[in-house]
């Protein structure tokens, strides 16, 4: 058995009455850095006994998701890194199990896996093994048998991991509380003992869940098992996330920095001058006085010192930059030494913003915008890459450098889904970015998605060409409903008519209609898209032939309208 305050486990796997046990199960609870980013993880699997490897191929699902799980980057929702990881894993074992020269020839099992995270428990199921939810005196199974039944009373697994390239995998998230206790179950179990059998063996051992799995899997054996037995058990103590106060507590470790001043030493770094100061925060330029690199040195405004929601979006900018490597996103330098006051250093970038640079090139060149465009597209791809939405592009959050490289610099407002699960109250209700270049569905209380970005992108690219924005001035949720897109022609006749259908389907309100992904649209930013481009021409352009047949009908119309008035005059 294995205790600490977070959860208690116990486990017991036997061959039973078969020659070998083909049953394999695994719990494991990192430190608590990974409890909040990844939460406790429970495994359980069955290897099919009528395949060559079964326990091989049990076994490798149960260790490699493990490895796996815990490597996948922090961003990544519960969901998404168990869905990667699982179908990689059954990749594997599909491609091993048809390899006839190998010796693993196939290699199938059963697969479920219980991951704890904030107070969410998240199920993944292939196969027949069991979780079995218990509260109180009420028991619920959340994973359904993947059998298919054939015209007898016999029944078959029909879905598998390793069965095919392909495998479609349950996915539940249900909510837990502190006493919630999980009981996971391979065939030779539950398929002898019910439920309730189940829940009563367990509760006579409510302290000892080692001696409950053991107990339980001796009554299978009892009831008449002939297949190897596995039972393992997970007793919430603790949920697995910071409460408030500790939350809080955390981000106020450190203190704010006192006002630096150009050639103070502080921290290791000489500050050179200041670059920019607003009410949110200050930029210094720098010189890391252990290898003279020039950098950038960013430190919180005094006036939120007791805003933990500032600190904490703060906190956020500098996470987000360690993850995100990337040519085109500002990059984060390590601290020489540890830090005693809140602030991060990143890159020196010596150039100018994108806003200052559509001030010295109002309405540009279309293969200016396309250059420029095409490298903040680079950087937001390595944001999707990582699940990890913008949400705040603008002009003003993108540098160009004297060489001509463009970089993305602000993190502040980026969605982060899994850190989003296990964070609750602490999380802002305000929308993200700004009015004039933040997606609709910000303010309109929608979902968002890559789309949103997209729609950002858009808009920065109408303003690059034309120096306006799409719907004008929006300020108000009411506004925003009743806007319509301007073309770019309107403002800028050198821009083509495929390149304004373009930015027009990227800026549209609904989501639903704009690009879904960042190549399509920068594809069509290239080069015309006949299908888009026939949409939006006007009809005696798209089919001259229809024009001319429809205005000879309105004509004729109009014809016998008066010649009907002047008969009857």
């Amino acid at each position: 058995m294995t205790d600490n305050h977070f959860v208690q486990i116990g486990y017991f796997s036997d061959k039973g009455l078969r020659p070998i046990n083909e049953d394999c199960c695994s719990v494991h609870v990192p430190d608590e850095a990974s409890i909040t980013t990844k939460g406790i993880v429970a495994l359980i699997a069955d290897g099919v006994s009528s395949c060559e490897a079964g326990q091989q191929a049990s076994h490798t699902c149960v260790s490699g998701f493990l490895n796996d799980y815990y490597s996948t980057p922090d961003s990544w929702t519960v969901k998404h890194a168990g869905q990667q990881v699982i179908g990689a894993l059954n990749r594997w074992l599909h491609a091993s199990g048809h390899n006839f020269s190998s010796s693993a020839q196939g290699m199938l099992t059963t697969f479920s896996a219980l991951v704890i995270k904030s107070s969410t428990a998240h199920i993944f199921h292939v196969g027949d093994s069991r979780i079995f939810h218990l509260r109180g005196n009420d028991i619920e199974c959340l994973t359904r048998d993947h059998h298919q039944w054939n015209s007898g009373s016999k029944s078959y697994l029909c879905r598998a991991m390793g069965a095919d390239v392909n495998i479609e995998v349950d996915y539940l998230a249900c909510p837990i509380q502190i006493g919630d206790t999980f009981l996971m179950t391979t065939d030779g179990i539950h398929e002898f003992l019910s439920p309730n059998n189940l829940r009563d063996i367990y509760h006579q051992f409510l302290d000892r869940p080692d001696a409950a799995s053991q107990a339980i899997a001796a009554a299978a054996i009892k009831a008449g098992s002939d297949d190897n037995v596995t039972c393992q058990i997970i007793r919430i103590n603790q949920l697995p996330r910071l409460n408030e106060d500790e939350f809080y507590q955390q981000l106020a470790e450190l203190p704010f920095p006192p006002e630096l001043e150009t050639g103070l030493i502080f921290e290791g770094y000489k500050i050179i001058r200041e670059l920019h100061a607003s009410s949110r925060s200050q930029v210094y330029l720098a010189r890391n006085l252990s290898n003279d690199e020039e950098v950038a040195l960013k430190t919180p405004s005094r006036n939120f010192l007791d805003d933990p929601l500032y600190i904490d979006r703060f906190l956020h900018e500098e996470w987000v930059a360690r993850r995100v490597d990337n040519t085109h996103v500002l990059a984060i330098r390590p601290s020489t030494q540890p830090r005693r006051f809140l602030y991060y250093v990143s890159e020196y970038l010596d150039g100018q913003t994108l806003e200052q640079w559509m001030n010295d090139h109002p309405c540009a060149d279309i293969n200016l915008m396309r250059g420029i465009i095409e490298q903040v597209i680079r950087g937001v791809r390595a944001f999707h890459r990582l699940e990890m939405l913008h949400q705040d592009l603008k002009p003003a959050n993108i540098m160009i450098n004297r060489d001509g490289v463009v970089k993305i610099i602000d993190f502040g407002s980026a969605h982060i889904p899994g850190l989003a699960e296990g964070r609750g109250p602490w999380i802002s209700s305000s929308p993200a970015g700004t009015w004039d270049y933040a997606a609709p569905e910000y303010f309109l209380n929608k979902p968002a998605s890559n789309r949103s970005d997209i729609y950002s992108l858009g808009v920065i690219a109408y303003e690059m060409l034309s120096g306006q924005l799409p719907y004008g001035k929006i300020a108000s949720v009411r506004s925003l409903t009743q806007a319509r897109y301007t073309s770019l022609r309107d403002l800028n006749d050198a821009v083509p008519a495929w390149v304004d259908a373009a930015i027009e389907k990227a800026t549209q309100i609904n989501p639903e209609l704009r690009y879904s992904t960042l190549s399509e649209f920068f594809a069509d930013l290239c080069k015309p898209n006949p299908a888009l481009v026939k949409k939006n021409l006007p009809l005696i352009q798209k089919s001259p032939l229809a024009f001319w047949k429809t205005l000879a009908g309105l004509l004729l119309l109009v014809n016998f309208l008066l010649l009907f008035a002047l008969l009857h005059d």
